[in-house]
């Protein structure tokens, strides 16, 4: 059953140039206890896409369509409402935890102000509840963590910090946004097997995002793939790494490191070109002009998800990849 479902969701925003197309007719579910990935180069609109559902994005942004969690509807939402939501039902983990975490208040206090906000909690039984969470993240001795500033914690320890403050009231819906950033291999598995620990505890389902496709091949159940504001690709995480269809994806696929291949003495391949930036969405494929096997059809006609809907693995591509991973261009 789908705790949150993403319908036609665009957002445009107002510029000193004009609007600016930044999502376009995005389409999108999440099941109870689920983990979605959404993978894609810088700038692509999957930041954007995650703020848009709880009304996080500035005053110029026009976002269109519909978000509905548990049966609210979020898109146009009073902001009585969103408050409600975040936090509480829908909260989030974002990147740079030194630059989100106050650094004038101690992680206790801060993890305490989300449960005295919407738990109503105490301050003594906030902090004896931010204790608790700081251990169920994997603090250790968070009895005396507790009361540690940001700069006395490492990057890995932050991060943790950030994602006991994004559970601590239970959510139905988590969003990392790239929550491994800037840490090392080993950091970054312990904060996977923190998330993929929270799903199977609490039963939280949780929207990835990030450009790191072994994140998404480590923890994901299925894989949102998205390109210049549009979801190109969408599949099973297994579907994708085995037979990709969309081109974009295969490039992506192609230009990920392999353990043992190249050892210093070839280039890794690479997409040509750049992503594009966009006025208005084109009614053609956006990844035409960088695509080896686009033709005039990709030019002049927009190719949506097949097969429609929100499950089975789908490709927005006038010609798809046939080919498994290592023959597609």
């Amino acid at each position: 059953m789908s705790v949150l479902t993403v319908r036609d969701l665009s957002v445009v925003f107002r510029t000193e140039t004009g609007p600016l197309s930044v999502v376009d007719k995005v389409d999108l579910s999440l099941d109870a206890g689920e983990i979605v990935g959404v993978v894609g180069e810088s700038g692509c609109g999957k930041s954007v896409t995650a703020m848009s559902l709880t009304g996080l994005l500035p005053s110029s942004a026009n976002v269109t369509g519909s978000a509905v969690l548990d049966g609210t509807e979020l898109i146009g939402a009073p902001e009585s409402v969103l408050r409600r939501v975040r936090g509480r039902e829908v909260a989030y983990i974002f990147q740079e935890p030194m630059s989100s975490l106050n650094p004038v208040l101690t992680v206790g206090r801060q993890i305490g102000e989300v449960l005295r906000v919407h738990e109503g909690l105490k301050r003594r039984d906030a902090r004896a509840r931010a204790v608790e969470l700081l251990a169920l993240v994997g603090i250790p001795s968070p009895a005396h963590r507790v009361d540690n500033y940001p700069h006395q914690l490492s990057g890995g320890m932050r991060q943790r910090v950030m994602i006991a403050m994004a559970v601590a009231c239970g959510p139905k819906v988590l969003v990392a946004d790239e929550p491994t950033t800037a840490l090392d291999v080993t950091v970054q598995a312990g904060i996977l097997d923190v998330l993929r620990d929270l799903r199977e505890r609490l039963g939280t389902s949780v929207l990835v995002i990030t450009h790191d496709l072994g994140v998404i091949a480590d923890i994901a159940d299925r894989v949102l793939v998205m390109y210049a504001g549009r979801i190109v690709e969408r599949a099973g995480v297994h579907d994708l790494f085995a037979a990709p269809r969309h081109h974009y994806t295969a490039g992506l696929l192609a230009a990920s490191p392999v353990p043992g291949e190249h050892a210093g003495t070839h280039r890794l391949r690479e997409i040509p070109g750049l992503v594009p930036v966009l006025v208005t969405q084109p009614d053609a494929c956006t990844f035409a002009e960088r695509c080896a096997a686009a033709e005039d059809d990709c030019r002049v006609q927009e190719p949506r998800l097949d097969p429609p809907g929100g499950s089975g693995h789908g490709a927005a591509c006038w010609h798809p990849v046939r080919q498994r991973r290592g023959a597609a261009s």
